[in-house]
Protein backbone atom coordinates (compact mmCIF):
# COMPACT_ATOMS: atom_id res chain seq x y z
CA UNK A 1 0.00 0.00 0.00
CA UNK A 2 2.61 2.47 0.89
CA UNK A 3 4.54 1.49 -1.85
CA UNK A 4 1.88 2.10 -4.40
CA UNK A 5 1.31 5.24 -3.22
CA UNK A 6 4.74 6.46 -3.43
CA UNK A 7 4.65 5.23 -7.16
CA UNK A 8 1.62 7.02 -8.09
CA UNK A 9 2.76 10.24 -6.76
CA UNK A 10 6.22 9.98 -8.60
CA UNK A 11 4.46 9.48 -12.05
CA UNK A 12 1.95 11.88 -11.27
CA UNK A 13 4.21 14.32 -10.55
CA UNK A 14 6.24 13.61 -13.60
CA UNK A 15 3.42 13.51 -15.71
CA UNK A 16 1.59 16.47 -14.47
CA UNK A 17 4.10 18.60 -12.54
CA UNK A 18 5.93 18.77 -9.22
CA UNK A 19 4.06 18.67 -6.68
CA UNK A 20 0.93 16.97 -8.01
CA UNK A 21 1.37 13.63 -6.56
CA UNK A 22 0.17 15.27 -3.04
CA UNK A 23 -2.28 17.43 -4.30
CA UNK A 24 -4.02 14.26 -6.43
CA UNK A 25 -3.43 11.59 -4.14
CA UNK A 26 -3.66 12.10 -0.34
CA UNK A 27 -2.68 9.38 2.60
CA UNK A 28 -6.36 8.22 2.52
CA UNK A 29 -6.22 7.02 -1.17
CA UNK A 30 -7.19 2.95 -1.83
CA UNK A 31 -6.44 1.96 -4.51
CA UNK A 32 -7.96 -0.53 -7.43
CA UNK A 33 -5.61 -3.42 -8.20
CA UNK A 34 -6.02 -5.46 -11.72
CA UNK A 35 -6.04 -9.02 -11.56
CA UNK A 36 -2.08 -9.04 -12.45
CA UNK A 37 -1.79 -6.94 -9.18
CA UNK A 38 -1.01 -3.31 -10.69
CA UNK A 39 -2.34 0.02 -9.66
CA UNK A 40 -6.00 0.51 -12.45
CA UNK A 41 -7.45 3.16 -9.92
CA UNK A 42 -7.23 5.61 -7.33
CA UNK A 43 -9.98 6.25 -5.26
CA UNK A 44 -10.12 8.89 -2.31
CA UNK A 45 -13.68 9.32 0.05
CA UNK A 46 -15.63 6.50 -2.61
CA UNK A 47 -14.81 8.93 -6.04
CA UNK A 48 -11.98 7.73 -8.50
CA UNK A 49 -9.77 10.51 -8.80
CA UNK A 50 -7.45 8.66 -11.62
CA UNK A 51 -7.45 5.66 -13.43
CA UNK A 52 -3.72 4.46 -14.82
CA UNK A 53 -3.63 3.25 -18.30
CA UNK A 54 -2.35 -0.61 -18.72
CA UNK A 55 -0.68 0.24 -21.96
CA UNK A 56 1.00 3.54 -21.54
CA UNK A 57 1.01 3.80 -17.40
CA UNK A 58 -0.10 7.56 -17.35
CA UNK A 59 -3.13 8.84 -15.64
CA UNK A 60 -6.75 9.74 -17.11
CA UNK A 61 -8.34 11.99 -14.87
CA UNK A 62 -11.54 12.16 -13.14
CA UNK A 63 -13.27 15.55 -12.67
CA UNK A 64 -12.09 15.51 -9.13
CA UNK A 65 -8.78 14.62 -10.05
CA UNK A 66 -8.79 17.48 -12.49
CA UNK A 67 -10.84 19.87 -9.71
CA UNK A 68 -7.61 18.69 -7.48
CA UNK A 69 -5.28 19.84 -9.97
CA UNK A 70 -6.98 22.99 -10.95
CA UNK A 71 -6.87 23.92 -7.45
CA UNK A 72 -3.68 23.15 -6.83
CA UNK A 73 -1.58 24.80 -9.90
CA UNK A 74 -2.10 28.48 -11.03
CA UNK A 75 -3.38 29.71 -14.27
CA UNK A 76 -2.71 28.59 -17.05
CA UNK A 77 -0.96 25.71 -16.35
CA UNK A 78 -2.96 22.28 -17.72
CA UNK A 79 -5.25 24.28 -19.28
CA UNK A 80 -7.23 24.93 -22.37
CA UNK A 81 -9.17 27.60 -22.40
CA UNK A 82 -12.52 28.48 -24.22
CA UNK A 83 -14.83 31.28 -25.47
CA UNK A 84 -18.16 31.35 -22.86
CA UNK A 85 -20.14 30.77 -25.80
CA UNK A 86 -19.42 27.11 -25.45
CA UNK A 87 -18.64 26.83 -21.78
CA UNK A 88 -22.53 24.84 -22.05
CA UNK A 89 -21.79 22.32 -24.74
CA UNK A 90 -18.29 21.05 -22.66
CA UNK A 91 -19.18 20.77 -19.51
CA UNK A 92 -21.87 18.62 -20.74
CA UNK A 93 -18.79 16.52 -21.82
CA UNK A 94 -18.66 17.43 -25.53
CA UNK A 95 -14.93 17.50 -27.09
CA UNK A 96 -13.74 21.17 -27.32
CA UNK A 97 -13.35 22.30 -31.37
CA UNK A 98 -10.26 24.40 -32.14
CA UNK A 99 -11.82 27.32 -33.20
CA UNK A 100 -13.46 28.13 -29.59
CA UNK A 101 -9.69 28.11 -28.09
CA UNK A 102 -9.03 31.41 -26.88
CA UNK A 103 -5.47 30.31 -24.59
CA UNK A 104 -3.79 27.15 -23.97
CA UNK A 105 -0.85 26.43 -21.61
CA UNK A 106 2.18 26.60 -24.02
CA UNK A 107 4.01 23.24 -22.85
CA UNK A 108 0.78 20.86 -23.63
CA UNK A 109 1.36 18.45 -26.48
CA UNK A 110 -0.85 15.82 -28.25
CA UNK A 111 -2.21 12.94 -25.75
CA UNK A 112 -1.34 15.13 -22.61
CA UNK A 113 -4.04 14.96 -20.13
CA UNK A 114 -5.65 18.84 -19.83
CA UNK A 115 -8.17 20.36 -18.00
CA UNK A 116 -10.86 22.37 -20.00
CA UNK A 117 -12.09 25.81 -18.59
CA UNK A 118 -13.24 29.23 -19.52
CA UNK A 119 -12.58 32.84 -19.90
CA UNK A 120 -12.74 33.11 -15.99
CA UNK A 121 -10.93 29.88 -15.42
CA UNK A 122 -13.68 27.86 -14.10
CA UNK A 123 -13.45 23.73 -14.91
CA UNK A 124 -15.57 22.72 -17.60
CA UNK A 125 -13.83 19.21 -18.20
CA UNK A 126 -11.15 17.13 -18.04
CA UNK A 127 -9.83 15.33 -21.37
CA UNK A 128 -7.10 14.22 -23.83
CA UNK A 129 -5.43 17.12 -26.03
CA UNK A 130 -5.52 16.21 -29.85
CA UNK A 131 -3.50 18.82 -30.75
CA UNK A 132 -0.38 20.66 -29.53
CA UNK A 133 -0.85 24.01 -27.87
CA UNK A 134 0.19 25.60 -30.93
CA UNK A 135 -2.13 23.64 -33.49
CA UNK A 136 -4.72 24.57 -31.23
CA UNK A 137 -4.87 28.38 -31.70
CA UNK A 138 -3.63 28.26 -34.66
CA UNK A 139 -6.05 25.79 -36.69
CA UNK A 140 -9.80 26.70 -37.20
CA UNK A 141 -11.19 23.35 -37.15
CA UNK A 142 -11.26 19.98 -36.12
CA UNK A 143 -11.04 18.49 -32.03
CA UNK A 144 -8.54 20.26 -30.09
CA UNK A 145 -9.41 18.04 -27.07
CA UNK A 146 -11.22 15.11 -26.26
CA UNK A 147 -13.41 15.16 -23.46
CA UNK A 148 -13.37 12.31 -20.96
CA UNK A 149 -15.55 14.08 -18.24
CA UNK A 150 -17.72 17.27 -17.82
CA UNK A 151 -18.48 18.76 -14.85
CA UNK A 152 -21.76 18.04 -15.46
CA UNK A 153 -21.80 14.85 -16.99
Amino acid sequence: MENNLKMVRIIADYQFGRGAGRALFPDTCRFVLSTTGKVRQIIDGGVRIATMKADSGWFTLSIEGARRLHVFFPYPKLRVVVEDSVSEFISAGRSVCAKPVVDVDSKIRADDEVLVVNTRDELLATGKAILSAFEMLEMQRGVAVKVRQGVKK
